[in-house]
């Protein structure tokens, strides 16, 4: 059983009955032999020690030539070589992180992907993969087994993704199912795509799969030029949260929603302990999350964020681990309202700060919380209001 000390107590990885994380107190990790030491000694610091997971961005090459691609890839997109991976692996595994994301652009279409994966778990560091499913055959599949969790991407039953037809997602999934159970699909949620939700989660249950990951749209790379058309409407993002829900319990299927969901849960005002407890969180980037793209830079988030400075450098990750991502790790500190005095603020974190960046402003509430729509309703109203009270009782002259 994998464990990583935290100043709280520990992180324990769990291989069932359902793998996960489970963030433990200093009790409970006593009890499973294990002793924090200096860890466990002064004020608790504002991260973790490093990263759970990290998304791994393997290559920007791909064909398939989808409109949102947030990596921009293409056919002669650049890749990130197995010696180099082998390295960011180590790196990753010094720092005791427990699972890779191995992504791209068209993960299948590296040449030593499979080579990359035995290595991570050789490193005692569990590869998951996102696939387009394109070119999957029944030997690629087969060596599939490596991965733990594999999501293909399909946003809407029945229709293409870029050039991939359907029917290739399809296939793709029939193929990796019969030879493991973890298997699901990721699911790109847009203003275009939100009322496919339903299918998708059915199409998922039918075909016994383990998870559907509900991801909001994000208006990075390709995608960002589509920010205006795709961003969600304000009736959508008010409406996702219950959706998931209903579909979850519908289909008694496992519907997951990404961490820039989070305003829109907490705009039904859960019950802040519950929240904590089964681990609802807003942004991530730069404490459970970060990612490494193909030539070792660092990124606190897949979609965005400054670079912090390359993987590569032997002994570089720990100091930029600890110094670093202020971008993201600053924002509960210096949040604008009405996310300053909103009682999720320490959860939530704001909101997508890509989402943010897109209409404006990095450092601003996400405009897509319900909660801030209304805010800023109200502010524009109060707004009007005193506009007609100069117009109507103009001041008088000195």
């Amino acid at each position: 059983m994998k464990s990583r000390i935290e100043h709280f107590g520990a992180i324990v990885e769990l291989p069932s009955p359902l793998p996960g994380l489970a963030w433990v107190d200093r009790e409970r990790a006593r009890s499973l032999g294990l002793e924090g030491g200096e860890a466990w000694q002064g004020e608790a610091p504002s991260h973790l020690s490093g990263p759970t997971e990290v998304h791994l961005v393997l290559s920007r090459r791909c064909d398939v030539g989808c409109r949102g691609c947030y990596v921009d890839a293409t056919p002669r997109g650049d890749q990130m070589l197995v010696e180099e991976a082998r390295r960011v692996i180590d790196a990753l595994a010094q720092q005791g992180v427990f699972h890779v994301a191995m992504g791209g652009g068209e993960t299948l279409h590296h040449e030593d992907l499979f080579e990359m994966a035995a290595y991570a778990r050789s490193r005692d560091i569990v590869p998951n993969l996102t696939t387009s499913g394109v070119g999957m055959t029944e030997a690629l599949a087969e060596r599939c087994r490596v991965f733990g969790q594999i999501n293909v991407s399909v946003d809407a039953v029945g229709k293409k993704r870029g050039t991939l037809s359907f029917g290739e997602a399809e296939r793709a999934l029939r193929l990796l199912r019969a030879v493991k159970k973890e298997v699901g699909i990721n699911c790109v949620v847009s203003r275009s795509s939100y009322d496919g939700i339903g299918d998708v989660v059915r199409f998922a249950k039918q075909r016994r799969l383990s998870e559907v990951e509900l991801l909001r749209f994000k208006p990075a790379g390709r995608g960002a030029s589509l920010f205006a058309r795709e961003n969600l409407l304000p009736s959508q993002s008010r409406g996702i949260y219950r959706r998931a829900l209903w579909l979850a319990f519908r289909h008694r299927m496992r519907v997951k929603l990404d961490c820039s969901f989070a305003p829109m849960i907490f705009a039904h005002r859960p019950s802040r302990r519950a929240a904590e407890f089964l681990g609802v969180v807003g942004c991530e980037g730069g404490n459970i999350l970060a990612s490494v793209m193909p030539d070792g830079q660092v990124v606190g988030c897949s979609f965005g964020g400054p670079n912090e400075g390359s993987v590569l450098e032997p002994g570089h990750l720990p100091a930029m681990w600890k110094a670093g991502f202020g971008a993201f790790r600053d924002y509960r500190r210096n949040a604008a309202e009405p996310c300053r005095s909103c009682e999720y603020l320490q959860l939530c974190k704001g909101g997508c700060r890509v989402v943010a960046q897109a209409a404006g402003d990095w450092s601003a509430p996400d405009p897509g919380c319900p909660k801030v729509q209304d805010y800023q309703a109200r502010e524009a109203a109060a707004g009007r209001r005193a506009r007609r009270t100069l117009s109507v009782f103009p001041p008088s002259a000195t």
